[in-house]
């Protein structure tokens, strides 16, 4: 057998294993720009309780679950939540109303655009802008409003607690 044949089996087996895509994104992390994982709250302006609930209702937004996952049923065997993943997208002007993640872990992805986050644990707007994620967490509650120019589009992947779900929760 050649070297390349030794190759080409070794991909087809991480192929089958699902070990590529790990590798591509680990690398695709180690080499992105340093911007590739801002959109965070400045050093100094963290804390709690540091913006209060907007009252603006959604506007100009669309919520699609793309995929979900009764996590019960799987090998986690969390009961009562849902693993899901949405594709939102929100046009100029647009607002994702003021929420909570207490009980609701989530990650952001922005696909296009860009977006501004007003998060009850930062004294001043953050910015999101495409190919940025951010992590939120509990103790987190905030609000989107897209201040560009442009639609944004976000890919949100959360642990949805389904009893008590409201089904427009954004």
């Amino acid at each position: 057998m050649t070297h390349r044949s030794t190759a080409v089996l070794s991909l087809k087996t991480a192929l089958k294993r699902g070990l590529l895509g790990s590798l591509l994104l680990g690398s695709a992390l180690a080499l992105a720009p340093a911007d590739a994982l801002a959109g965070a709250c400045p050093a100094g302006q963290e804390g709690v309780g540091l913006r209060m609930p907007d009252p603006s209702p959604a506007k100009d937004v669309t919520d699609k679950v793309v995929a979900s996952i009764d996590v019960a049923k799987e090998p986690a065997a969390i009961q009562d939540r849902q693993f899901r993943l949405r594709r939102i997208e929100v046009k100029p002007g647009g607002v994702v109303p003021w929420h909570s993640h207490e009980d609701r872990p989530a990650i952001i992805y922005v696909i296009k655009g860009e977006i501004t986050e007003y998060a009850s644990t930062c004294a001043v707007p953050i910015v999101h802008k495409a190919g940025e994620s951010t992590a939120e967490r509990h103790g987190v509650s905030h609000w989107w409003k897209n201040t560009g120019k442009g639609t944004a589009v976000l890919l949100s992947a959360d642990l949805l607690h389904v009893k008590d779900a409201d089904p427009g929760m954004m």
